[in-house]
């Protein structure tokens, strides 16, 4: 069943347009804590947030929703998405929220909920939030006498801190290296930088003044232009962007060139591997991930499992499957040895001890294997389901056999827009843009043929 308020990375969109509504917020704060409230004792939640301007009417919205349900409230202010999950367990609350958007711009914002044990909730709470919001009757309330109560506990961040700094090896610093990090203006702000200087590490700080408005805005991992300019221009060692919630990361190397998130779970993989660290016997990633990557783990005699594109399949493949290594090629990585959920920062000292502990560059670190040749290109789609087509079918098919083994063929539609995505990669460049060319044009065809 379609589901109303839910995506993949929980409820999603334009701030005052519904449904991130400060009256729709409430009755999520309502709803989730009537689910979690479970037994006598005090119940608590745990809230953080981005920078974005929304945030703050998101926030009290959601405060006036968990207190009338009868949960205490813990506010964390501007604090990273992993940071929430980690708190959520260390403070053994019931639930955590974090308001966010990730890396959308500052107009959209979300609601992205974690249980008890720090992970996002499964597809089954989702459906019973919605049933109790779509409900006809009002939602439950507190007595009086048990109306919850709401602080903030902004010295939190150093518990998180503390944290990230303990996911280094203790026989790494990062004394003598010269970091640029990019916080896109965004949770990571002031943790990120406090980090990585009490490590040791020399830092340069951009995206670091949000107001309200400017989170991800030409910054952050998916603007990654100015860290590359900050990188030559003070001759850093390595740089780091992060994005809006900083739950991912993409490194800019030495010569300024970037490096996506499969370059950076294969050094990770390696590393881990070698330390004889890895569970698995190899790492998850999406449909996504480059076909050079399979080819560098498979040569390591480490196997790539693929899920469908989404953070949450992939730690649910993790924790089904015992991985401990897991991402997309966006950045989004998740080491199930050291958190939750993904968590740019903490991913990011993983591949600093690689280069402290080698004594090579970034640039000769991260490039563990040559991407295939890989082109995507998106359908828009006004409704219909032209990927059932026969000849669209046959032209999938014809395209298949085209790349046998040596290329894939990933079609698929968008979980967020009215859109049919088409990528292929492989060997030949020139043959990969012919398939993805002529597979965009038959279902550009079908499509209108069904209009």
């Amino acid at each position: 069943m379609a589901r109303r308020y839910f995506g993949t990375d929980g409820i999603r969109g334009q701030a005052n347009v519904f449904p991130m509504t400060p009256d729709l917020a409430m009755k999520v704060g309502i709803a989730v804590g009537t689910i979690f409230r479970r037994g006598d004792h005090r119940h608590r939640v745990v809230i953080g947030k981005d920078t974005r301007l929304s945030g703050y009417m998101l926030e009290t919205a959601l405060v006036a929703g968990f207190t009338a349900a009868g949960l205490d409230v813990f506010l964390l202010g501007p604090i990273p998405t992993p940071a929430v999950a980690m708190l959520t367990r260390s403070l053994r609350a019931d639930i955590g929220v974090m308001i966010s958007a990730s890396h959308n711009p500052f107009a959209d914002n979300g609601i992205k909920l974690f249980g008890p044990d720090g992970y996002k909730l499964s597809d089954e709470i989702e459906a019973r939030i919605e049933a109790l919001l779509d409900q006809d009757e009002p939602l439950p309330l507190a007595k009086a006498e048990d109306i919850g109560r709401a602080k903030r506990v902004d010295g939190d961040i150093y518990r998180y801190i503390e944290f990230v700094k303990r996911t280094m090896p203790r026989d790494v610093t990062l004394n003598g290296l010269r970091i640029a990090i990019d916080c896109a203006n965004g949770a990571a702000y002031k943790v990120a930088p406090a980090a990585l200087w009490e490590l040791g590490a020399e830092v340069v700080t951009i995206g670091n003044t949000p107001n309200g408005t400017n989170i991800n805005l030409d910054c952050g991992s998916t603007h990654p232009a100015a860290l590359q300019k900050k990188v030559h221009e003070v001759r850093a060692d390595i740089g780091i962007a992060l994005d809006g919630d900083a739950d991912r990361v993409i490194i800019v190397d030495e010569t300024g060139a970037i490096v996506d998130g499969d370059q950076l779970m294969a050094v990770i993989a390696e590393s881990f591997a070698n330390d004889k660290l890895l569970k698995g016997g190899g790492i998850v990633a999406t449909v996504m991930s480059n076909l050079g990557l399979e080819r560098f783990l498979n040569d390591q005699g480490l196997t790539l499992a693929r899920t469908k594109v989404g953070d949450r399949y992939v730690v649910e493949h993790m924790r089904h499957h015992d991985f401990n290594v897991g991402g997309e090629q966006s950045g989004h990585i998740v080491l199930s040895d050291y958190g939750t959920t993904g968590d740019g920062l903490v991913a990011a000292l993983q591949i600093l001890a690689a280069v402290k502990r080698t004594g090579k560059t970034v640039s000769q670190i991260c490039r563990r294997f040559e991407p295939v040749p890989q082109l995507l290109r998106n359908v828009r789609i006004a409704g219909g389901k032209p990927l059932e087509m026969k000849s669209v079918k046959e032209a999938i098919a014809d395209a298949e056999s085209q790349l046998a083994r040596n290329g894939r063929l990933v079609i698929r539609p968008s979980g967020t827009e009215p859109l049919i995505r088409v990528m292929a990669e492989g060997d030949d460049r020139s043959q990969i843009e012919q398939i993805v060319n002529d597979l965009v044009g038959v279902i550009a065809n079908a499509r209108d043929e069904a209009a």
